[in-house]
């Protein structure tokens, strides 16, 4: 076998590299190392380190190595073989390597429910003590990449990072909706805490970026959770509730009979539909009457409030005779006293229904529970509580008379029973 005389490492510039080891083994005393900048050699023989050589040429002889009269028993001078792996060490350069670690369950502050995330980004890492990295990491391998050493250590890491961003979430109460405004915070929590544990493998952790942590999309109940909080944030925007667009999607199924069927229930359908619509928009009739079953609230006996009637407890009882009851929250849906005027769930202002007492977002224009109209810049009929335009003589629902005939429905003013125009502001009688 023929002595090495030349030994060296000129990386091919594929895939990051952090150990490779020279392939022949068959050195002498006059064999030259040539070690480039950000590298370092270390030489093994029979189990042991010979020594180590940073950047430069340096000759495999005695003087270099005086352990070779110890395991060999190479005197000084002359051209002496002998056997020892040689690996080159890539220290100076922090490779960045991408993670991301699957499912991670926690209760969130925010939604007060559990959640399924998953997290993404990067770290960097060098080698800062060759022996050890080499000892502890690479074995028998020729060559150690990036992806080795994600592969090798891949269950401890995720374990790692899973456990320590739950734990930092917890304990400084960091909710999803404000998770994106921490994870500078969040790297550099998890940074030094994962950094001891590289430093005992004789690696150095650079940095430690968190990118993303996100709703978990890839099983049932994650889409389901997403499509909630998209759906919550979508009604946050335009102000209506849950109860007001279930009533909408049961219109649009309704209205959908007028095209698809052409019996009597798809027309029937329609006429339901439209009445449900009027409710919404002002209209008495059948679809006042639909949405008040849709948000009943139990009183503090246990009985339950219908429309303005409560039942349970004595029999055709008014709403009115019960001081206190429960009702839920327009905006976390959790029960709590009527006497108290903000949730001490989650802290939304009590906006009670003057007719049945039902909680209501802030800006709701009819309550989601009896209908009753919660906004006072538009004027209502006296008789049937439907919207009226100003200046109208009657009401346009049940034909009610709003004002005198021998009142000016401009200024008020009184007028006689021959003019026909108001003298003082000249309004058409």
């Amino acid at each position: 076998m023929a002595i090495i005389d030349l030994v060296r490492w000129v990386p091919d510039g594929g895939e990051p590299i952090y150990a490779w080891r020279f392939p022949q083994t068959n050195l002498s005393t006059y064999t030259q190392l040539i070690v480039q900048e950000s590298q370092e050699a270390v030489l093994f023989s029979k189990g042991q380190i010979m020594g180590k050589f940073g950047p430069g040429k340096h000759t495999l002889d005695t003087e270099n190595l005086p352990i070779l009269r110890h395991l060999f028993g190479i005197p000084f001078g002359g051209r002496n073989p002998f056997t020892a792996e040689v690996w080159f060490v890539n220290k100076l350069q922090p490779y960045n390597i991408g993670w991301n670690i699957d499912r991670i369950n926690i209760h969130d502050v925010d939604y007060n429910t559990q959640l399924p995330l998953v997290a993404s980004g990067q770290y960097g890492l060098r080698i800062i003590d060759s022996e050890q990295f080499l000892v502890k990491i690479v074995g028998s391998k020729s060559e150690f990449t990036a992806s080795d050493l994600t592969s090798q250590f891949a269950g401890e890491f995720s374990t790692k990072t899973k456990s320590t961003i739950v734990q930092y979430m917890l304990k400084h109460r960091v909710g999803f909706k404000q998770i994106s405004a921490y994870l500078d915070t969040i790297s550099d929590y998890l940074r030094n805490v994962m950094n001891p544990f590289w430093n005992e493998l004789g690696l150095e952790l650079t940095k430690f970026y968190v990118n993303t942590i996100e709703i978990d999309d890839s099983t049932e109940d994650g889409r389901r959770i997403k499509d909630a909080i998209s759906r919550q944030s979508s009604m946050s925007i335009t102000g209506h509730t849950w109860q007001q667009e279930q009533m909408f999607e049961t219109a649009n199924n309704m209205l959908g009979g007028l095209g698809g069927n052409s019996g009597n229930g798809g027309l029937l359908g329609g006429l339901l539909a439209i009445n449900m619509m009027g409710s919404m928009s002002g209209m008495g009739g059948v679809g006042n009457s639909m949405m008040q079953p849709q948000y009943n609230q139990p009183a503090m006996d246990g009985s339950r409030q219908v429309g303005n009637m409560q039942q349970g407890g004595t029999f055709g009882q008014a709403a009115g005779a019960q001081s206190v009851k429960m009702v839920y929250c327009s905006n976390c849906a959790q029960k709590y006293p009527s006497t108290m005027k903000f949730c001490p769930h989650c802290g939304d202002p009590y906006n009670p229904c003057p007719n049945c007492g039902t909680d209501n977002d802030m800006n709701a224009r009819r309550c989601v529970s009896c209908g009753t109209y919660l906004q006072t810049d538009t004027a209502l009929c006296p008789n049937c509580h439907n919207p009226v335009a100003h200046g109208s003589l009657f009401c346009g629902s049940c034909g009610h008379q709003l004002v005198a005939s021998n009142v000016c429905t401009r200024c008020g003013c009184t007028l006689p029973d021959s003019v026909k125009f108001c003298p003082n502001c000249g309004n058409r009688r």
